[in-house]
């Protein structure tokens, strides 16, 4: 017997497998994770339809859109019915949401408190699996004038050099600066290292006369201000 993704037309479907036909009739806002999903992809396989097909997907990572965001191509195609256009589809979509996320950050106007500098950070390196360091370098008015990748490490610590943080900051004529990294580990507390380099720079930046506004430890879901923590 033929299954009914195969022999029935799409508008033969039930209301529940026709996603793009709810999108138009209630909604963007009316559909499930899943169901956006299924319109990214298509179709199903021989035995699902694309919005089952999309249910497993999401199955596979939690229910959870900030894991799905961290698999790549080959991952996806592991998928029965999941072909390398399914899976960049999938790819893209996911990263075009996470850089609209970071645009409306960046909107601004300046940074008034270690949330305002954690919606930046997070979504830059929030979800990645090894440690990132970053500077924020900001104007009088606390704007951002520009993030900056000062270096990129393993799963456990990256190397920091307070000549690259500094050298940028004199050429943006910047009056302060937050610093981020992230911990893939998912801890939220700093380590050793993590206090020992953020007094470094403190000290650094005061011959300098740049502030160093906070450090800010990010995770996918959450932060760590050493400002809020009144140990900056």
């Amino acid at each position: 017997m033929k299954n009914r993704t195969k022999s029935l037309t799409i508008k033969q479907w039930n209301e529940a497998d026709r996603p793009r036909e709810k999108l138009i009739l209630k909604g963007v806002n009316s559909l499930s994770d899943a169901e956006l999903i299924a319109i990214l992809i298509g179709s199903g396989n021989r035995n699902e339809s694309a919005v089952e097909l999309s249910k497993k997907i999401l199955n596979h990572f939690s229910n959870n859109l900030n894991q799905l965001a961290k698999a790549n191509i080959g991952e996806l195609q592991k998928f029965n019915g999941i072909g390398e256009a399914k899976a960049i589809s999938i790819v893209t979509a996911l990263e075009i949401g996470k850089r609209r996320r970071l645009a409306e950050a960046l909107s601004v106007p300046k940074i008034t408190c270690s949330k305002d500098a954690y919606e930046i950070f997070q979504p830059i390196i929030g979800d990645i699996h090894h440690e990132e360091f970053w500077v924020l370098h900001l104007n009088n008015n606390n704007k951002v004038i520009e993030k900056q990748m000062i270096s990129k490490g393993g799963l456990t610590g990256t190397l920091v050099d307070l000549r690259i943080i500094f050298k940028k900051s004199l050429e943006l004529l910047s009056t302060a600066i937050i610093l981020g990294h992230n911990h893939p580990s998912g801890k939220l507390q700093p380590s050793s290292a993590d206090k020992q380099i953020t007094t470094k720079i403190k000290n650094a930046s005061t011959t300098l006369d740049i502030k160093v506004l906070d450090h800010l430890i990010i995770t996918q879901k959450a932060y760590f201000s050493f400002a809020d923590e009144g140990i900056l």
